[in-house]
């Protein structure tokens, strides 16, 4: 027996107050408001049983409110509340019950500030189930496939039903266990739910919370998320990929360009002289005849074995004018461990300046100072110098390439990060 189509409204009859009825013809259970009785809509509401000491949940949505969900017009016309408790910690989330003259029935959820719209799929294979048995018996993680998508293992979660009120297709039982298994494909969403001998598929889509607040007449800020859930799709600025495109051609045309200049061999003005150190200090000149805001390079060797060297030097200008005093370190070591043969440093080092004119420049090897390390050492007793200019340089180059790589990875990190924080909802272990 059905209920007459053309009721709008009826009185519990518990305790007579007036409910609306907006659920379609194949609601068979209405749990009034106000007192909890469960009534049977299709005897004549006859009183069933009592929900007793329910505790409203906290949720914006009420039945009657009506709202535009994917396209469609949706009434509310029931709600519940599960609970689910896990090692200490509880859960709760409030399901919706929607319903649309030509849509029939879908599910509103709230959980943590996230609203989330589920739809029931029909005619899919036996093997598009996971079930609970297989899942904590698997020893990967188990996937399915469902309309060409490959829905990977999220969670398990076991709820119980703690409020009810309004209209439903079936007759919701307090305390009854309902156990559901959720899969990603993507942004893509399913649950595998079972509650008794009954089993459905839902495809759960992310709505956005304020859309959704606004679809129903409520203010946009009426529920704020927290964190980010699984079924929420990555939201970027319009121009991320093409600010990350560019930035990444760029660090790359940056490094190469860098490279280039680092490899440009100059020319040499020094031929080298090789200087005892007993004979210093020594000056040596050599000519820079187009400075043309190129760099000039001063290169030093020296015979440095299991030892170091360090050489102080000053350099003038054609005029005359000192342009600066500075030192550079020789050392090279070698040896022999379990590993076999190994060595550390060289017997090069060099120094970089910008030459302010045209003209003979004198590079003067002030002093030196001297170490040696380990057994097999000596001191150095020479140092070999020699110049180049027209150098080119590619550090700045190689500095902006790093500043365009880090705005890159930077703008690609969102993606990554969304991706990891809804997969942390993930109660798989491989122990």
């Amino acid at each position: 027996m059905s209920r007459a189509p053309e009721l709008a409204t009826i009185n519990c009859t518990a305790c007579g107050a007036g409910l609306d009825v907006l659920g379609g013809g194949r609601v068979t259970r209405h749990i009034c408001s106000y007192c909890g009785t469960e009534l049977d809509a299709t005897d004549n509401y006859r009183a069933l049983k009592k929900f007793a000491n329910q505790a409203r949940p906290e949720t914006p949505f009420r039945i009657g409110m009506t709202g535009t969900v994917v396209g469609v017009d949706w009434t509310i016309v029931g709600v519940l509340q599960h609970r689910e408790n896990w090692a200490g910690k509880t859960w709760e989330w409030i399901d919706h019950q929607l319903y649309s003259p030509t849509h029939g029935y879908a599910w509103l959820t709230l959980e943590d500030g996230h609203v989330t719209f589920a739809r029931r799929m029909r005619g899919l294979p036996h093997s598009a189930w996971m079930s609970e048995r297989w899942v904590e018996t698997a020893e990967n993680v188990p996937t399915v496939s469902i309309h060409g998508q490959r829905f990977r293992y999220l969670q398990t979660s076991t709820s119980t039903v703690s409020f009810a009120e309004g209209e439903f297709t079936w007759s919701p039982t307090s305390g009854e266990k309902t156990v559901s298994i959720s899969a990603l494909a993507g942004d893509s969403m399913i649950d595998f739910a079972e509650t008794g001998t009954e089993r459905e598929i839902h495809q759960v889509t992310w709505l956005d919370p304020a859309q959704t607040c606004v679809a129903f007449g409520l203010e946009p800020k009426a529920i704020r998320p927290k964190g980010v859930h699984p079924a929420q799709p990555y939201r970027g600025w319009k121009e991320k990929p093409f600010l990350r495109n560019v930035s990444g051609l760029a660090a790359v045309a940056a490094l190469v360009i860098g490279l280039v200049l680092s490899f440009l061999p100059g020319t040499p003005v020094l031929e080298p002289v090789t200087t005892g150190f007993s004979q210093l200090p020594r000056t040596i000149s050599f000519e820079i005849t187009d400075p043309a805001r190129r760099l000039a390079g001063i290169y030093f060797s020296s015979n440095v074995s299991n030892s170091w060297a360090y050489v102080e030097v000053e350099l003038t200008d054609p005029q005359d004018e000192t342009l600066f005093e500075a030192g550079r370190t020789i050392e090279y070591y070698f040896g022999r461990d379990s590993e076999g043969n190994w060595s550390e440093g060289g017997r090069y080092a060099s120094l970089h300046f910008l030459p302010t004119v045209p003209g003979t420049y004198e590079l003067t090897l002030t002093g030196v100072e001297q170490g040696v390390w380990g057994n097999q050492s000596r001191n150095a007793t020479y140092v070999e110098v020699t110049a180049k200019q027209g150098m080119s340089s590619g550090t700045y180059l190689f500095l902006l390439a790093l500043v365009f790589a880090l705005l890159a990875a930077l703008l690609s990190a969102g993606r990554m990060i969304h991706h990891t924080r809804r997969w942390r909802h993930s109660d798989w272990s491989d122990d």
